[in-house]
């Protein structure tokens, strides 16, 4: 099956739209949440385990498994679907944030960038072309274009020249791509500025691609601000065509995005939280470790079907945490990402029955933030 997006239904309070991505490793209903396996796993989980909570769609990175297990090995393994068991929609990132992220580790060109392995100090180029053969050897369902991750703060001038290489960039990643059976998404830039969001936006989609993914968000500015630069984007994004707002995560963001007409979704916050023993309920956040769970025989999440609220009470996920157990991040791993596979699900029902406004309300009296 070639990727295609259906734009099922709008929602008649705001600009919320429900969705059906098709790719050739099956349907994924939109708004989605994808779990992020970075290394190729979702951290203590199995893809059994993934199925289970209901996941549909997982991200996988470029930058992580190009350094390590490399490449070649996946592809000679069969691709990233065999070589890690999932048979459902990948979607791999092109590791341009994480190469940012490597701050002095890394040097950016009109070519790619230059930059050192944290894991033994090597160094190593990608270009956009060498971006783009990675994740055809990966073999996800989407890829995306190599960009380059304005950080926050930053000036206009800077901004602009960074948005115009990601452009040059994104330009180079489609006239490399060789496989049709990919989908190919361009990530808008643009940092804090309304009109460079713009901009890039009106860029991006001039190249043309399947899907639009919005980068450079949720790095350090205020929410006013992110939800200014998403006002500036959006408009100008095709309606046909998916919008993914990259690495945002707290549940109510994730409503407050999908009201102006977000689809997709990454965040490692459930995954990582879970590992810290701060754990997402419907009725407000549980820090795992406060003593006052010692001897607490109730599950975690009374209205929580999970395996770990059917089976195992808040003092033994105490213990397990406090006793620094393998078990522990597994079980809270498992519960956090049903919360949040089960929220996007509400999200989906409440926006078919034109509620998501009352919806919202609801998940903010509860005070489910973490």
């Amino acid at each position: 099956m070639k990727f295609c997006f259906e734009l099922v239904k709008k929602e008649a309070n705001t600009q919320a739209r429900l969705g059906r991505l098709k790719t050739p490793h099956g349907e994924v209903k939109t708004p989605v949440f994808m779990p992020v396996g970075t290394q190729a796993t979702v951290k203590s989980l199995t893809p059994e385990d993934l199925k289970d909570i209901g996941a549909e769609m997982v991200l996988a990175n470029t930058y992580h498994l190009y350094l390590r297990p490399g490449v070649d090995i996946i592809k000679d393994l069969g691709g990233l679907h065999c070589f890690m068991n999932w048979e459902m929609p990948l979607l791999t990132d092109s590791g341009g944030f994480q190469i940012y992220s490597l701050g002095e580790l890394s040097k950016i060109g009109e070519e790619g960038f230059t930059f050192k392995s944290p894991f033994d100090g090597s160094e190593h180029f990608l270009s956009p072309e060498d971006v783009m053969d990675i994740q055809e050897k990966l073999g996800a369902d989407i890829i995306m274009t190599l960009d380059e991750c304005t950080s926050y703060p930053a000036s206009y001038d800077y901004t602009l020249n960074s948005l115009e290489l990601t452009t040059r960039w994104a330009g180079r990643c489609k006239q490399a791509k060789s496989r049709e059976d990919q989908a190919l998404f361009g990530i808008i830039q643009g940092g804090m500025f309304p009109e460079l969001r713009r901009r890039s936006a009106e860029q991006i989609v001039g190249i043309g691609f399947d899907g639009y993914g919005i980068g450079g968000l949720s790095v350090g500015e205020t929410k006013s601000m992110m939800w200014e630069m998403l006002e500036s984007t959006l408009p100008f994004l095709p309606e046909d065509q998916p919008r993914y707002l990259m690495g945002l995560g707290k549940p109510e963001d994730l409503v407050e995005a999908v009201s102006r007409g977000v689809d997709m979704f990454d965040c490692v916050l459930p995954t990582r939280n879970a590992r810290n023993g701060s754990l997402f309920t419907s009725e407000g956040k549980v820090v795992i470790k406060n003593s006052e769970y010692t001897r607490d025989g109730a599950p975690l999440d009374p209205n929580c079907e999970c395996y770990t609220c059917r089976n195992y009470t808040r003092a033994y996920l105490r213990h397990l945490f406090m006793a620094q157990e393998i078990l522990s991040a597994r079980l809270n791993t498992i519960h956090n990402l049903y919360y949040y596979i089960e929220l996007i699900g509400q999200i989906r029902e409440a926006i078919g029955e034109d509620r998501l406004p009352q919806f919202q309300e609801e998940l903010m009296e509860a005070n489910v933030g973490a």
